[in-house]
């Protein structure tokens, strides 16, 4: 077995998430989760089908972003993985909806962030182990570092 690495090829204004499924209706099904969880939300999807003609399907709102997830879902090319990516939302606003997606077996991450899909491959194809997504802590947050968390959370909305 070999490991690897692919980056997701993304603007810094872009969220990505990455997950698996386990059916050519996850697609299908994904669009319409995402679509349901607001008008506003720009999105584009691509699915790496595992059997059959084993195609990268794909949906969206957003022509370029349809063109971004192929092509990230290309470069993975791992059976039955997804990639999402969102503008004019973010993940906390669409993540329930796609847990909610009955194919939906895990997401293995939402992120901002430049992000790296760690691969393994050998004679059957290719698997997703894992994500790595940023860089590691540098430190642990202070009660001001905590009142300043808060804060942000107030003026952006999440929280009263």
């Amino acid at each position: 077995m070999e490991f690897s690495t692919v980056p997701i090829d993304k603007p810094d204004d872009l969220d990505v998430i990455v997950g698996q499924s386990h059916f050519i209706k996850t697609v299908d099904d994904l669009h319409e989760a995402l679509v349901g969880t607001g008008p506003q939300l720009r999105f584009g999807l691509a699915f790496c089908e595992a059997s059959g003609p084993r195609l990268i399907r794909h949906s969206g709102n957003d022509a370029d972003l349809v063109d971004l997830s192929t092509r990230n879902a290309m470069a993975i090319g791992a059976g039955h993985c997804f990639v999402i990516f969102l503008r004019e939302g973010h993940p906390v606003n669409v993540l329930n909806a796609i847990r909610h997606v009955p194919e939906v077996c895990t997401i293995f991450c939402a992120t901002a962030n430049p992000v790296q899909i760690v691969i393994a491959e050998n004679s059957l194809g290719r698997g997703i182990v894992g994500v790595i997504d940023g860089p590691p802590p540098l430190g642990v947050e202070s009660p001001a570092d905590q009142s300043d968390r808060r804060q942000l959370l107030r003026h952006i909305g999440y929280k009263l």
